[in-house]
This record gives C-alpha cells, sequence and structure tokens, in this order.
C-alpha cells in the first residue's frame, strides 16, 4: 500500500495514492461541503460546492473526485473559495423552487411551526400539538383569543376556498393539551425581569425551564399587564389568562407584585441579578435617567440580540416602541430570552437570527391541484358553538386537515438550505423572470417535488446500482434537462425497491419521506 504525502491548510498529512482530497481532507478533520457526494455510488461532479485550491497552480479543482498526488499543497477556504462556493449555490437556488418554512411560519412573529401543529391536530395528537406551540409561544391559549393572525393573512390557502383558522386552532392546542414541563436542574443564574406583561412573561418562561432563576417585578398588584387591564372578558376570559400565568408560576417564576423599579432599585437589580429584562411597558420619564441609550420611542437595543448598551441588560415589548400586538412582544420575550442564555453561557451573543430561506411566492391557480393532494377539499370549518366557545375535537381535526402543508419536509437536515446559510447565500442573485410550476408526485412512503431537485444524480446511481426495474433516469436535454421515471412510469413504478433510501440520500427536499 503505497503512501503519499501532501498538504491542507499548512498540515502535513500522510495518505493513501489513490485517496481524493477530500478522504485526506476528512483524515484531518476539515469539513468541505458536497451535495453530489455519496460514500454508496461515490463522486458525480455535478454540484461543484466541494471545490478547494491548488495552491501551486492557482486552480480550483473538485476535492470529492481529484486525486491526492505527492507534493500537493491545498487549502480549502479562503476568500475566493467562498465567493466559488457561494455562487455555486446561487446558480443551484436559481432554479430551486421550494420554501423551506411555509409562509405562515414566516409571518409568525413567534415563528412558529404551523404546519407541523397542524398535522398533529389532524391526527388528533393534541398534546404532542402543545409541545411543538410551545416551543415558540409561552401563552397559546390567550393568543388564540387575541392574536390578529398574521400568520393567516400569509396562508395560502386563502385564495381557494379561505384561509386556515391558525389562531382558533392554536387556542384549541392551549386550552385543551396536556404536557408535563419541569425546568432543566439549576444553573445557579438569576435573571430580573421588570413587568409581567406577554414580554416579561415569555422571558421567564423559556429562561426557567433551562433552569435559570427569573424573579418578575410587576408595579400592578396582578400579573399580567395590559392582558389584565386592556382586554376585555368577552374578548379575553381571565380564567385563561390566569391558568396560562399559573403554569408559569409552577416552574419556579417568583413574581413580586406593587413592586414599581426606580433608579436606584433598578442599579440594585444589576447588582443582585446576572442579567436584568426591561419588560414594564412605554418607556417612562424616569427610566429615560437609567444609563440606558433611549430615543423618541423608547430604549436603544440590538435588533437582533436585545441587548442595550449595558451588556446585562435587555429590553423588549413596548419598552422599545409602543405597541398592541401581544404575539409580538412574545416572540420578542422568547428571543431575549435566548440571547441572556447565550451570554450567560459564554457564547457570542447573536439572538436568533434567521436562517436561510428559499422562498418563491404565492401559488399560481395550476398549483392549487397540487398542494391540495396533500390536504381535503374541503371549505374553511366554522365553529359550531361560536368563535368564543370555539372548535370542538372534531372540527379541530377537520379543519387542521385543510392545511396545505407548504413546509419543507427536510427544513432541519437539508444540505442546500445549510450551505446556503453558511455561506451567505443570495437566491435571486441568478433567479430567472418566470419560476417554474411545482409539481407534486407520491409513492407509498416518499414524495417526489422535482422543482426542488438540484440534478445532484445520486438517485439515479443508486436506482441504478439497485436494479430497480424503471429507477430514476435523466430526462430531456441541455437547462430542460429533469431526473424522473423513464417511459412516464410513475414514481410507485420506479422505485419497488429503495424509495426510502433514495429519498434520505437526496441533499435538499426533493426526495423526502411521508412521514417527519
Amino acid at each position: 500500500m503505497i503512501k503519499i504525502k501532501i498538504k491542507i491548510n499548512n498540515t502535513e498529512i500522510e495518505v493513501t495514492e489513490g485517496s481524493t482530497i477530500l478522504q485526506a481532507a476528512n483524515q484531518l478533520g476539515i469539513e468541505i461541503p458536497t451535495l453530489c457526494h455519496n460514500e454508496e455510488v461515490g463522486h458525480l461532479n455535478s454540484c461543484m460546492i466541494c471545490l478547494v485550491k491548488d495552491t501551486h497552480s492557482g486552480k480550483f479543482i473538485p476535492s470529492c473526485s481529484r486525486k491526492a498526488e505527492q507534493g500537493m499543497d491545498i487549502v480549502t477556504n479562503d476568500e475566493e473559495i467562498h465567493e466559488a462556493r457561494r455562487t455555486g449555490l446561487e446558480l443551484l437556488l436559481s432554479d430551486h423552487v421550494g420554501d423551506c418554512e411555509a409562509p405562515c411560519t414566516i409571518a409568525c412573529p413567534a415563528h412558529m411551526d404551523i404546519p407541523q401543529m397542524n398535522r398533529l391536530l389532524a391526527a388528533g395528537k393534541f398534546d404532542e400539538a402543545l409541545r411543538i406551540v410551545k416551543q415558540n409561544i409561552a401563552l397559546p391559549a390567550v393568543l388564540g383569543y387575541i392574536c390578529p393572525a398574521p400568520c393567516e393573512g400569509a396562508c395560502r390557502r386563502k385564495p381557494i376556498d379561505g384561509t386556515v383558522s391558525i389562531c382558533l386552532l392554536k387556542r384549541f392546542v392551549g386550552e385543551n393539551g396536556q404536557i408535563e414541563e419541569k425546568p432543566a436542574s439549576a444553573t445557579g443564574h438569576k435573571v430580573a425581569i421588570a413587568g409581567s406583561g406577554p414580554a416579561g412573561l415569555s422571558a421567564a418562561y423559556y429562561l426557567q425551564l433551562k433552569g435559570i432563576q427569573c424573579d418578575v417585578f410587576e408595579k400592578s398588584p396582578f400579573i399580567g399587564g395590559q392582558l389584565q387591564t386592556e382586554i376585555p372578558d368577552e374578548k379575553l376570559p381571565k380564567n385563561v389568562l390566569n391558568k396560562e400565568i399559573s403554569a408559569i408560576e409552577k416552574l419556579g417564576v417568583n413574581f413580586f407584585l406593587n413592586t414599581e423599579i426606580d433608579k436606584a432599585q433598578f442599579e440594585k437589580l444589576q447588582q443582585d441579578y446576572n442579567a436584568v429584562i426591561i419588560a414594564s411597558g412605554e418607556i417612562a420619564m424616569e427610566q429615560k435617567y437609567w444609563g440606558l441609550d433611549w430615543n423618541f420611542k423608547g430604549f436603544i437595543v440590538d435588533s437582533n440580540t436585545y441587548q442595550t448598551n449595558n451588556p446585562k441588560v435587555f429590553a423588549v415589548g413596548s419598552a422599545l416602541r409602543s405597541s398592541k400586538i401581544a404575539i409580538r412582544s412574545l416572540a420578542q420575550g422568547k428571543e431575549a430570552a435566548a440571547s441572556v442564555w447565550q451570554m450567560l453561557n459564554g457564547l457570542p451573543v447573536k439572538g436568533q437570527p434567521m436562517k436561510f430561506n428559499s422562498r418563491f411566492g404565492k401559488l399560481v391557480i395550476p398549483e392549487y391541484a397540487q398542494y391540495l393532494k396533500e390536504s381535503v377539499d374541503e371549505k374553511r370549518v366554522e365553529p359550531g358553538q361560536g368563535t368564543l366557545t370555539g372548535f370542538s375535537e372534531e372540527e379541530v381535526k377537520s379543519e387542521a386537515a385543510r392545511c396545505l402543508h407548504c413546509d419543507c419536509r427536510k427544513a432541519t437536515n437539508c444540505k442546500l438550505r445549510d450551505y446556503s446559510d453558511e455561506y451567505d447565500a443570495v437566491q435571486k442573485r441568478f433567479a430567472y423572470e418566470e419560476r417554474k410550476a411545482v409539481r407534486k408526485q407520491f409513492h407509498e412512503t416518499i414524495v417526489y417535488e422535482p422543482e426542488k431537485c438540484i440534478k445532484c444524480g445520486i438517485c439515479v446511481a443508486l436506482t441504478e446500482k439497485h436494479r430497480e426495474a424503471f429507477g430514476f433516469t435523466y430526462i430531456g436535454r441541455g437547462f430542460d434537462v429533469e431526473i424522473g421515471v423513464p417511459f412516464n412510469e410513475t414514481i410507485s413504478e420506479g422505485l419497488k425497491k429503495i424509495a426510502e433510501k433514495v429519498a434520505d440520500a437526496c441533499p435538499t427536499g426533493a426526495l423526502a419521506r411521508k412521514v417527519k
């Protein structure tokens, strides 16, 4: 077995002759991005995302296929390589028609996973649906009553036969789902929160779950801020609000009522606590002398982290600008909690930045039928007992089943999305003036969406290797080429043996299992 020596990023390594540069880099623990490489079928040289640079020639070479040669000196990531990979990703994205996340999720200020909630509700899994909702919304029942529902405005079902009743579904989950919540082991950290409105309650909820002791200081004699004082019972029943507040109290959050924070107390909180979150509503004159930057709207914070000019102090909700939209305040409380968690753990304080999202906009009429394949052809369900009473269990299942499931089944494990995020790819840089129409093909266990395909060829190679009678092949020529089953056969005929294997190997959401 002949050994050769090469350099990668100024580190010399000995590898077996015949090894690829990618394999050599892996030996050193250096990750090189790949989309068309598959261990079972090898390299296919279609994506060119694995480019590296030969320092002797200055040329880019594909690391997945190029063999290592004695004396090679390779660089795997510099500015030029980064830009080349980014351009490669943007070229792939120009022909990629698919959403990473559903429009309703993007429109929700709290970024709730609405399609997943709907799937669980349609299956009658109410407790599991509540667990999904509370990952992003601390007061689901409350919001189900009062949220202005920006998510419904973005629902793709709207022009077909009416939006999905997302808020009523969320309300049902909040009122009827049952989950046991237990904080993580105590970290020893303490956070003071000024204000018990939606922003303060949300921040306290998510921090307490992580084992951080939260003490909430409220100037009023009751918890909830304007949720208690500004919203009439006929719009938000107080028993609903108090039940969800009680659930937060049970996590161990301490509430100190009739306690207004002045400058001296604010300074003491900074001494006694590891962090302070201001969620006390619109900025008051007295607060302008607390040593924090402010303008005519409120405190000035980093838009991603909610951190003020004092790194220990964060501000959310109407303390930034006057707002009557509770979902926005709840979302900010959750995001500030993430920033506080990062700070307390010695991590870079970045908040919860949005990950790259492929988006293609509104559906056109011919695409309605494609999306209805995953839904039911039923009109919007109205609560039989009236809106204030809300849905029954059967109404919930029927209405949730109307969801078109616009989210991608591989949103959390799509390599194209991950790399586009890592390399700051811009989807529209090379976009066509007119996009392709979305199609969906259904197998017993998987779904194929050709417009998400990057034509890497992995599925073609796998079906050939495993001797599928039809399998996948390249159909058409030039820019019009696509991957499909030959002879106009169905995907069910094409994939008799290895459907799920092929779906799992797909680097995008073009081929995915039906069930997440």
